[in-house]
């Protein structure tokens, strides 16, 4: 058992990995904690293993996991969070832009404000203009469909209680929402103000969130909000939109029913009454879809009980 993990996912970048050895064990040294360095090998193609190897021959605290393929961010990370053993997880990127030296001062937040998790703020971006624009719909737009008030939901410096990261579950892009998803399962998030630095070497491997990724970024987002909200409860969200649809389709159909008792005459109206008729018929689909998703969970969950309880 450790006091702190440090978990870095990591693909191709050998240059940076020295430097950033060196910078975060001065780091974790002064802090005078016990502390381990996971470092997630994810599918590198240059000597970036290598590196690693040689680092860990001479130092006992490092451990190294490897991917045959590269399978993305959350994959790492969920491997890290496996392996860890601190009381107090820290993850950070390998390519420099995280600066080791504000681990401390995430430590203290969650030590000290009582935070389950803290999320780096990088205030002054040293990225290019698109980048920032983008970045800055996406915090902006994260913070407003969550509910959760953040200026920078996406930085790679976090900490986190280990009880937090057992509670995430990662696939897909969905790390870039690990503060939505610890808020919604009833942790204390916040967030600090860090150094954010220009990158060295190379170019981003986990992708940014320009314009190519925007529209992934946004199912990514609709996923964690559903997920999180709607998972134990989905007749609340099939149910909601269906009955909405049903009664639009029926107010729709029983104009059209009031003019031809009225008048005797629905010419022009012929649409609006298949219209309505089509409104019902997915009303009644998705609330069907929901009190069966509903079913299912509920069988789940009975036959999750009856585990524990036997």
């Amino acid at each position: 058992m450790f006091q702190i993990s440090v978990v870095i996912p990591l693909k191709d970048e050998e240059k940076s990995l020295p430097i950033l050895y060196e910078e975060l064990v001065k780091v974790l040294e002064d802090l005078k904690k016990t502390y381990e360095i996971i470092f997630i090998d994810d599918g590198s193609t240059d000597s970036s293993y290598e590196v690693l190897t040689s680092l860990a021959k001479k130092d006992k605290h490092i451990k190294i996991i490897k991917f045959r393929a590269n399978f993305g961010k959350s994959d790492a990370l969920s491997a890290g969070f496996g392996e860890a053993k601190g009381e107090i997880i820290v993850i950070l990127d390998a390519d420099l832009q995280d600066d080791p030296a504000e681990i401390p001062h995430l430590l203290e937040k969650i030590e000290k404000e009582g935070y389950d998790l803290v999320s780096g703020w990088r205030k002054d971006r040293k990225d290019r203009l698109t980048k920032k624009v983008s970045s800055f719909l996406y915090n902006n737009g994260t913070s407003f469909v969550s509910g959760l008030k953040m200026h920078d939901f996406n930085c790679g410096l976090k900490a986190m209680k280990k009880e937090v990261a057992k509670e995430l579950y990662l696939r897909g892009e969905l790390h870039r929402f690990i503060p939505v998803l610890a808020y919604k399962k009833k942790f204390r998030v916040g967030e600090v103000v860090v150094k954010h630095r220009a990158r060295q070497f190379g170019v981003s491997k986990y992708g940014s969130l320009g314009i190519q990724r925007g529209w992934k970024g946004t199912v990514d987002l609709l996923t964690t909000i559903f997920v999180s909200d709607y998972a134990a409860k989905p007749a609340h969200f099939f149910g909601g939109i269906g009955l909405a649809l049903f009664v639009a389709g029926f107010f729709m159909d029983a104009y059209v029913t009031y003019i031809k008792i009225t008048t005797g005459n629905t010419q022009g109206r012929i649409p609006l009454l298949l219209a309505g008729i089509l409104l019902i018929l997915l009303g009644v689909q998705l609330i069907s879809v929901g009190l069966i998703a509903e079913m299912l969970s509920d069988y789940f969950a009975q036959r999750e009980f009856r585990k524990l309880t036997n």
